[in-house]
């Protein structure tokens, strides 16, 4: 639908507490970490995702450019702030330990298990993925579109615009959750540090160099866009000085920015621009 989301870390922070909350170990001090099955912990981040994101998306959803990036980025850092200041549920700055990582008391640690979550990961991208564009090409998916496009003629044709924009907010938020969710029960931690605004940039990067608007074109762009922040952060551990390594870190931030400028002045719609979606049915709505 066009809608700038800027806060998107702060989905990505719920999905994570809640995947620890409702699946970690209980601790001494902290309320929850119920040490329920991971699987009700990945269900539940996607539910209380959702709820946050109807709540956000009624205060937020009416708001349109720059007004609305304003005010989502600024609930990502509120979200955070209560992260880092409710110690009591989140675990303050320590964060939180003792993360259900799924299946691990059978895999075991190390390189086993890091093949099994890759493939794990696989088969969660594939049924996104999938969904994702049976969405697209489905009559509630061509609304979006026409809302994004124009959406004067989308409402003189009797669409709700302020309707479908909080349901394709709520979808974004919940899959977001879902990501969170999937990275904290892979890392068996969670803490305030991980949900800074800079990854926001990352995966607003990975959208404009892959070709916003195309699920392909975000596949492509995320590992395009990771494979030269991490390829470069290994980079500037070989080759810069230690006394500079603070230093060199920042240049990971600058190619990622020299990317974003040569595909905004060569291929302004990406490196796989969005294609028409054309209805297989002539009836459709």
């Amino acid at each position: 639908t066009g809608l700038f989301n800027a806060g998107v870390v702060g989905f990505f922070a719920i999905g994570g507490y809640a995947v620890a909350i409702l699946s970690a170990q209980p601790q001494a001090g902290l309320i929850g970490n119920f040490g329920l099955p991971w699987v009700v912990g990945l269900l539940g981040a996607m539910a209380v995702s959702a709820i946050a994101a109807l709540i956000i998306g009624f205060a937020t959803v009416r708001l349109r450019g720059d007004y609305l990036a304003v005010a989502t980025f600024g609930t990502a850092v509120s979200i955070q702030i209560v992260a880092l200041n409710w110690g009591a549920l989140t675990g303050g700055s320590q964060g939180m330990t003792s993360v259900t990582r799924p299946l691990q008391h059978l895999i075991g640690d190390a390189i086993p298990y890091n093949v099994f979550f890759l493939l794990l990961m696989l088969a969660f991208t594939a049924v996104v993925y999938i969904g994702l564009e049976r969405i697209v090409r489905s009559p509630w998916g061509r609304v979006l579109r026409a809302l994004r496009e124009d959406e004067t003629a989308a409402i003189a044709l009797g669409k709700n615009a302020v309707g479908y924009r909080l349901q394709a907010f709520v979808v974004g938020a919940v899959l977001i959750g879902l990501s969170g969710a999937l990275y904290v029960s892979y890392i068996g931690f969670v803490s305030p540090s991980d949900f800074v605004p800079m990854v926001t940039f990352q995966l607003w990067a990975m959208l404009i160099v892959g070709g916003s608007g195309n699920n392909r074109g975000a596949l492509l762009g995320s590992l395009v866009v990771w494979a030269i922040w991490t390829g470069s952060g290994a980079l500037m551990v070989k080759l810069v000085p230690p006394n500079y390594q603070t230093q060199g870190a920042a240049l990971q931030s600058i190619l990622i920015g020299l990317l974003l400028v040569v595909t905004l002045l060569y291929r302004p719609r990406g490196i796989l621009g969005e294609q028409a979606v054309v209805s297989r049915h002539a009836g459709d709505d």
